[in-house]
């Protein structure tokens, strides 16, 4: 298991062997020393920029698992870190839009005007205070209504996919973003399958606990369903353990097991349980403006590096233009499918349920 502090400490102790004379055992120096790394990100090396546009969908129809979080803390990570990033709020309760400061009441543009209206993407795009890199669409309360809305719309699953094909050509070559970062709701429905219909690849996060291991099969189905009839080019490429507690041995063995089944797709940065990672969203802000010398802070980081680096091997891709007419029926995958599928289609081993191993 990776120690969120491993790689600060090694560079402590070059800074040690260098002979600064400072003395960083006490954990109140970590703290400054991780605070001020972070907080003057800009002066260090930033981080690779990705062989393309990466869109990443994250989700997971489990709630409380982390995935808003790890959107917005994941976004100002790479923001700060100098490479340009969206962040989509598809979940209609908004959280992402909180955490980031950028207001969501009723009337405020937003992702719904998109998807439902004639507005286009950049006319409900809002900045944000943690980076002048990073942007957000926010998400009002009447995005709940949009799955009823869409359902007698034409090409309904690519109205997402079609809004940022035609924001990233609106934009010139050196301001379009180098992360899209989706936060899909705690469902499968019509608007988990927008942004998978959207995505180059979905990251998942899962929960250090058993609970959150039920429906990954359900999950990485409905994926594939996704890949053969409407998006060939979606695939699951990142898995994030989340909400760590590194005093049990439950998390232990989770961790241990989701590594085993899924392998290199698990990054090797765990998020702890932190509570300024819960505080912050409080403040309107990510933990890494909040308190970027915190244990969680300095997770999210390592997370957002890693991503970073796994992204400088994917091929370039001129950006495609906005999606004509789908070439698959649109009522060839109904959601009932989606919801109900069977689990056996799936493409990634899941982990075993604690029943099936006693």
């Amino acid at each position: 298991m990776t120690d969120p502090g491993e790689r600060l400490r090694s560079s402590l102790a070059a800074d040690q062997a260098a002979g600064t004379g400072a003395d960083f055992d006490s954990p109140i120096a970590m703290e400054a020393l991780r605070a001020t790394r972070v907080l003057h990100a800009a002066n260090q090396e930033p981080f690779p920029a990705p062989g393309r546009i990466r869109v990443i969908s994250i989700a997971n129809q489990k709630g409380g698992v982390g995935k808003t979080t790890s959107t917005v803390n994941l976004g100002v990570a790479l923001a700060l870190y100098g490479l340009r990033t969206l962040v989509i709020d598809l979940d209609p309760q908004g959280n992402a839009s909180t955490a980031l400061g950028v207001p969501h009441n009723v009337g405020t543009p937003s992702i719904y005007d998109a998807l439902v209206g004639d507005h286009s993407l950049s006319e409900v795009v809002h900045p944000t205070t943690a980076s002048p890199l990073l942007r957000c669409v926010p998400a009002t309360i009447d995005l709940a209504g949009a799955e009823i809305e869409l359902v007698s719309v034409v090409a309904r699953e690519y109205r997402l996919r079609r809004s940022i094909e035609a924001y990233l050509h609106s934009l010139p070559a050196d301001q379009r973003p180098h992360y899209v970062l989706v936060d899909c709701p705690p469902s499968l429905g019509l608007l988990t399958l927008n942004a998978l219909v959207a995505g180059d690849e979905v990251l998942i996060p899962i929960q250090c606990e058993y609970y959150a291991l039920e429906g990954l099969g359900q999950l990485l189905n409905n994926i594939d369903l996704v890949r053969q009839h409407l998006n060939p080019g979606i695939a699951v490429r990142t898995i994030l353990l989340t909400m760590y507690d590194g005093r049990t041995k439950l998390a232990d063995q989770v961790a241990e097991e989701v590594r085993n089944h899924f392998g290199e797709l698990v990054l090797d940065a765990v998020i702890p349980r932190n509570v300024r990672v819960s505080e912050a969203p409080g403040y309107g802000q990510s933990v890494l403006t909040y308190d970027p010398g915190s244990r969680g802070s300095t997770s999210y980081v390592d997370a957002a590096r890693e991503l970073a680096q796994r992204g400088v091997s994917l091929p370039p891709l001129s950006t495609p233009a906005p999606a004509g007419p789908p070439t698959t029926p649109m009522n060839a995958v109904r959601l009932d499918d989606l919801a109900f599928a069977d689990t056996d289609a799936a493409t990634v081993p899941v982990p075993p349920s604690p029943e099936e191993r006693a």
